[in-house]
């Protein structure tokens, strides 16, 4: 009986090929799609042990090239005193005589030429020639911006209300020059490169520290209007390697502000920033050398910040101005008095930030004047110094003090928050792992 079965199911089986051998040969053609010849197995109708090798020619669709049409820029850039619309103009990449004419001369425009406020951020979108694709400046008094955008051929401007569609975007790039130059080349806007350096700035001199091929990734939200990128938002979360070191830092937002901390919940915001500005160039260092002016040897008690002239100057800590105006070679001076036994001087300065003034509050970042040659200058720079107890110590060496971390009960809630952030940067780093392998 159980011989005669296995029999029974043998020839069935037999019989189930046989009838079936089509579909085993069509199933062998899928799994090799893409190939030049597709191929089939099959048994043959006398003898299930053998195989049947048929190879058929397959016509190939023509392959053409992907266009990914003319790449395009965005800018944006902050107004600053003095400004001109031409200036604003180049600094946004716009180089098209069309464009800067009908911006110049349209009575749709004028709104720019009248309201060109210092700190207000125009966003424009330019392609790699400088022809002008589109240009948002916001209006005064109310939620709405300057629309110039190019329609049929031809450029319109027009008002139109601020409804932006917040979308989050997440990139990575690896320096070669600049931070700027690598976040140009990967389309980051402008606002997030700062951002970036301001929220490392207490670890990382981006003056001095910058290596080639050091690597950052970055969460942050990007507004759109009218379906196009209209403005850069905030970092919502970032990773910088810089040297084989890697920080990083996730958004915290309270009352309305957000402050980064690492991913265990340390606050990245140092009592002091590492440089009263921004971007520059160290072009004398503490230590004895020659005086320009004096044309003498002797100690240089701060460090000097090369920078062209009216380049906005930050406090590097929150505190309160204890002598603002002019004093000696130092020319047009601030000092600033903070917690502690610090304080902080900004020398050669050609003008004083908006309030700044003896017994007034500053706080860390906030713009207290402008680069300038005051006093023994014999060129616009900052000269800066950083006073413990009165005396001048090397910023440049000095390991800064930190500040407060989150309390037990913000930390949970920033867990909760930090760790989808901290996902979407594995990604990224992940796959430029995979990328570079």
């Amino acid at each position: 009986m159980e011989k005669s079965g296995i029999l029974a199911q043998s020839n069935g089986l037999i019989e189930r090929l046989k009838r079936h051998r089509w579909t085993i040969g069509l199933a062998g053609s899928v799994s090799a799609l893409g190939m030049a010849a597709a191929i089939a197995v099959a048994p043959p109708d006398d003898d299930v042990t053998g195989v049947k090798t048929i190879v058929e020619q397959l016509a190939l669709q023509g392959i053409q090239p992907l266009s990914l049409g003319q790449g395009s820029f965005l800018r944006e850039e902050r107004i600053q005193r003095g400004d001109t619309v031409g200036n604003i103009l180049s600094r946004l990449g716009v180089h098209e005589p069309e464009a800067v004419e009908f911006i110049r001369t349209s009575p749709e425009t004028r709104a720019m030429h009248q309201q060109l406020a210092p700190g207000k951020v125009v966003v424009a979108r330019t392609s790699e020639n400088g022809e002008l694709h589109n240009l948002y400046f916001p209006l005064n008094g109310k939620d709405a911006a300057l629309a110039v955008e190019r329609q049929g051929g031809r450029l319109t401007a027009r008002e139109t209300a601020l409804r932006f569609e917040t979308q989050v975007v997440m990139k990575s790039a690896a320096i070669h020059s600049s931070l700027f130059g690598a976040t140009d080349a990967a389309g980051i806007p402008d606002g997030i490169a700062t951002q970036m350096a301001e929220i490392f700035s207490g670890d990382i001199d981006f003056h001095r520290d910058l290596r080639k091929n050091d690597r950052f990734t970055v969460v942050y939200e990007m507004h759109y209007l009218s379906g196009q990128p209209a403005r850069s938002g905030r970092i919502l979360a970032a990773e910088f390697v810089n040297n084989g070191k890697s920080y990083r830092a996730v958004g915290f937002e309270q009352g309305g502000q957000s402050t980064y901390y690492t991913p265990e919940g340390k606050s990245l915001r140092k009592a002091f920033l590492r440089s009263p500005l921004e971007f520059s160039r160290v072009t004398s260092g503490f230590a004895m050398r020659f005086h320009p002016v004096l044309q003498e040897w002797r100690a240089h008690k701060g460090v000097d910040y090369g920078a062209p002239s009216g380049t906005k100057v930050r406090a590097t800590a929150d505190g309160v101005v204890d002598f603002a105006g002019r004093q000696g070679g130092y020319g047009n001076l601030v000092i600033i008095r903070h917690s502690g036994n610090y304080s902080t001087a900004y020398g050669h300065l050609r003008g004083f930030g908006a309030g700044v003034k003896k017994g007034s509050r500053v706080a860390q970042g906030s713009t207290i004047g402008y680069v300038g040659q005051t006093g023994w200058a014999t060129g616009p720079h900052l000269h800066y110094e950083f006073r413990i107890n009165s005396q001048q110590v090397n910023p440049l060496a000095l390991n800064l003090p930190t500040s407060i971390p989150l309390e037990p009960s913000q930390l949970a809630r920033f867990k909760t928050q930090a760790t989808p952030l901290l996902a979407h940067l594995d990604l990224l780093r992940n796959a430029d792992l995979a990328a570079l392998d």
